[in-house]
């Protein structure tokens, strides 16, 4: 029975029985006659006001008011349907002349008072209550029982549970007035998972196939772990559209789902049973290109790639016009949108279908070419209008190119000072009359400056690194006193001031970066000041380490650097160029590391760069695109212009570490001044090369999980083989990463599952880890964001590694490689930073001295604050 045949009969009840109480009370009642109303009073309410019940009625006294008629059964109807009342009924009071006065009686629902949830954990049962709008003070009606019901087990359905089962009850609340509690009883039973999927009619594509193509329905399989084989019916039905899908990418375009059954196996099993049509195998024939007359044909043709002959997909053919599954694909649309057709047009259409061919025309409405009229930026409170503007690639007057905006958040995303999963584009003011539209970028500002807090153990103890970093400084409103909020923000400058420090060493560093330097092309400019302090040592008699800051090893540094944006090969490709000095001193720091401990050595070297960058998706959690540097940094051949003979006092130095080796590390105060002299003479005016590379690919693989594959490889070389390599600027591998602090030069070298520094080889004519001449490093690692947020963005990682240092080149070999895997997070927050854990497993034995055995498993922490 519908809703307008049970109002019909249940009006036709009410004036039955409002006749019959008429009849009772008044014998001067006519029926059908119109009456003034005298006066209207409600009874029986509890929680409402009598006005307002009056005032939804629409009655008034002094009206002509019919009785009974449609006027009162429309008020009754209208009552009902608000689903606040259990009884409803008018009365009449008293007939005077031709005045009538009524009663309506009402009869109100309960309203609830307390909501209790079993069968699910305690934490979900605020957002059950939350998303059932069971509030207190609800009225309790059938449909709110109904859809609660209704919507809990649907909710558990869609996660796999399809035996869900839940029960309402309500009772009295003796507390309140008209109130009531409700019991909501929850029984979601086990997982159903799906034990066999079964195809009936694939005769020409393999079940094997067929079942790869459904990719959220998947049978139980033991090492399946990534897809789980629950039955989700919104997943199930997509995937059937994905199974037609597989069909049309191998030419069966007429293919169809018969039907789809589902059996029950037992409780937590069911079987899928799919039976096919697949018709018959169909080919391209003729593709002609209709109302085109910016591209020929033939070049449209190389765009589309699909050739007459071909086995028709039709899947392929939609991507190839319009590929929505990327955000710069290369397809037709694309190719039309980013020469100025935003509203271009283009349409496949089948013409003939003989035999098994098929032929098409690509039928394109072009428009006008399109133009931008304005660009403008919202949301960035914090950051000057002309920081962001001269980061876009679409400006006022240019051609509309959906590349140009693509590129422009991408540019946006890489500058660090706003949230870039939030950078969105908005085309307003379209007039495609006149070619014209608007382009608003709105943007949400994010934590562009950070107090650096990290912790670590390496170079001989806990190692802690404090440092301020302002990478959207202003430097002209450094005098501005209103413009410290804390400090002057809003030019895209960096500003970072470094303390690094352990019980022996200390590290103080200075910079500045200016990336638009003059503010009209991208060159950016860079300066930094740093000096280093390490600390002699020796055990005590309690066996402690002894720090003595008299004897001390120290490097005073100044660089000032210039880099690019070029054009060429691509505009992906920065060169950059850096001139810098540092001074080496020894005071009486007689470690055995550099073979001499008073005397000072002086590097002036220049640095050229080659660096790409194009990556996808922001800076915390890139998607695509890759990152890869070459460096080649590089002293004057020194040698060359010195009449010294170097080889005696490479032989002269070598016969005195040997004899030092010979007698457990001792030699004659004489001798060691002699070895010290021989030294600081030859590597007074370092002279070295370097060589560094560093590559780093981002693939998505399947939705959110993205591969990142990095390779790095470094190589110290010397121009004059009597001189030999340089004792700084070496290669430490091993560890986590955060004992990088410049002790002479060196750099750390990540690879986690391993103590700091710990793959470093022993140089074998001093019989200590020196530092390595030559390295290499592989990583692979699989990341999966769990939230990408602007209030916090985590995601966690599992990854492969391998690297090694080696004394020198002929002994290099990529393949001798220390392995590692392991498992991490990273969590980045604006109030915290960067914070990360990583565990990884050391597969073989590191370099130092004794070390036998696996490395084994090893703690790697991450830990920054920003604000």
């Amino acid at each position: 029975m519908n809703r307008a045949v049970s109002f019909g009969l249940f009006a036709t009840i009410l004036f039955l029985l409002f006749t019959t109480a008429v009849s009772a009370q008044s014998s001067s009642y006519e029926e059908g006659k119109k009456y003034i109303l005298g006066g209207l009073d409600v009874k029986g309410l509890q929680s409402y006001n009598e006005q307002t019940v009056k005032t939804y009625t629409g009655l008034r006294v002094g009206q002509p008011i019919t009785i009974p008629g449609e006027e009162i059964a429309g008020i009754i109807k209208k009552l009902w349907g608000l689903e606040l009342f259990t009884d409803i009924r008018f009365d009449i009071v008293d007939i005077q002349d031709n005045k009538i006065f009524l009663e309506l009686i009402i009869l109100e629902r309960p309203t609830l008072s307390e909501v209790t949830v079993y069968g699910i954990k305690e934490r979900k049962v605020a957002d059950i209550i939350e998303d059932t709008d069971l509030k207190k003070g609800k009225k309790i009606t059938e449909s709110l029982i109904a859809n609660t019901k209704n919507f809990l087990e649907n909710k558990y359905k869609k996660q796999g549970y399809l035996n869900t089962k839940v029960t309402i009850a309500t009772a009295a609340d003796t507390v309140g007035s008209n109130s009531q509690k409700m019991v909501v009883n929850v029984k979601k039973g086990d997982k159903v998972k799906i034990r066999n999927i079964v195809f009936e009619g694939n005769e020409k594509l393999k079940t094997k196939k067929l079942r790869k193509s459904l990719k959220n329905t998947k049978k139980k399989k033991l090492y399946r772990f990534w897809k789980k084989s629950k039955y989700i019916e919104d997943d199930y039905k997509e995937d059937l559209g994905s199974l037609i899908d597989k069909y049309a990418e191998n030419g069966y375009r007429d293919a169809r789902v018969i039907s789809d059954t589902l059996v029950k196996v037992d409780e937590t099993n069911i079987d899928l049973k799919i039976k096919v049509e697949e018709g018959r195998k169909y080919y391209f024939g003729d593709i002609d290109f209709v109302g085109n007359t910016v591209y020929t044909d033939e070049f449209l043709r190389r765009v589309l790639g699909i050739e007459k002959g071909d086995t028709y997909n039709g899947v392929l053919l939609k991507e190839r016009i319009a590929d929505n599954s990327k955000p710069d694909p290369n397809d037709v649309t694309s190719l039309y949108q980013n020469n100025g057709y935003l509203f271009s047009s283009i349409n496949p259409v089948e013409v003939s279908a003989e035999n098994d061919t098929i032929d098409f025309e690509i039928r394109i409405i072009e428009g006008k070419e399109t133009f931008l009229n304005h660009v403008t930026v919202k949301g960035n409170d914090k950051t000057n209008d002309h920081v962001v503007y001269r980061e876009l690639r679409t400006r006022p007057g240019q051609k509309y190119s959906k590349a140009d905006i693509i590129r422009s958040i991408r540019e946006l995303g890489q500058l660090g000072f706003f949230d870039a999963e939030q950078i969105s584009p908005d085309v307003k003011n379209v007039k495609p009359n006149e070619g014209l539209v608007d382009i608003e970028y709105n943007l949400v500002e994010s934590g562009s400056s950070q107090i650096e807090l990290q912790g670590g153990f390496g170079g001989g103890g806990f190692i802690g690194t404090l440092g301020l970093s302002f990478s959207n400084f202003s430097l002209k409103n450094i005098f501005n006193g209103e413009a410290y909020k804390p400090v002057p923000l809003g030019d895209g400058q960096n500003f970072a001031l470094r303390l690094q420090a352990s019980r022996t060493f200390r590290v103080y560093s200075l910079n500045f970066s200016e990336p638009w330097l003059g503010g009209k092309k991208p060159v950016r400019f860079n300066m930094s000041l740093s000096r280093t302090q390490q600390f002699g040592t020796s055990f005590g008699n309690n066996g402690r380490i002894q720090v003595d800051r008299s004897r001390q090893f120290s490097i005073t540094g100044v660089s000032l650097g210039i880099a690019k944006r070029v054009q060429w090969p691509d505009d992906f490709f920065t060169i950059s160029h850096s001139l810098s000095y540092q001074l080496f001193n020894f005071q009486d720091f007689n470690t055995g590391l550099f073979n001499f401990g008073n005397g000072k050595s002086n590097s002036l070297s220049y640095t050229i760069g080659i660096s790409r960058s194009s990556t996808q998706g922001g800076r915390i959690f890139p998607r695509g695109g890759s990152n890869f540097e070459v460096r080649l940094r590089a002293t004057p051949p020194w040698s060359l212009f010195s009449n010294t003979d170097f080889k005696d006092i490479r032989l002269e130095s070598e016969d005195l570490i040997s004899e030092r080796t010979a007698n457990n590390g001792v030699l004659t105060p004489a001798q060691n001044a002699r070895l010290e002299e021989l030294n600081e003479e030859r590597f007074n005016l370092l002279e070295f090369y370097k060589i560094n590379f560093k590559g780093d690919w981002y693939s998505t693989l399947v939705e959110k999980l993205v591969l990142r594959t990095n390779v790095e490889f470094g190589f110290l070389g010397s121009y004059n083989n009597d001189i030999g390599d340089v004792p700084f600027e070496r290669f430490f591998v091993g560890g986590d990463g955060l004992g990088n602090f410049n002790l002479d030069g060196r750099e750390v070298i990540q690879l986690r599952g391993y103590e700091n520094q710990s793959l470093t080889p022993v140089d074998p004519l001093t019989g200590q880890q020196e530092g390595g001449i030559v390295y290499n490093k592989f990583s692979l690692e699989l990341r999966y964001p769990l939230t990408l947020k602007p209030a916090a963005s985590i995601y966690g990682l599992a990854f492969l590694e391998g690297g090694n240092a080696f004394n020198n080149f002929n002994e290099f070999n990529p393949f001798e490689i220390k392995r590692s895997a392991g498992v991490g997070l990273r969590i980045f927050m604006p109030a915290f930073g960067l914070l990360g854990i990583d565990f990884g497993y050391g597969f073989d034995t590191d370099a130092r001295p004794g070390s036998v055995g696996p490395s084994g498993w090893q703690t790697h922490f991450i830990i920054g604050q920003q604000f």
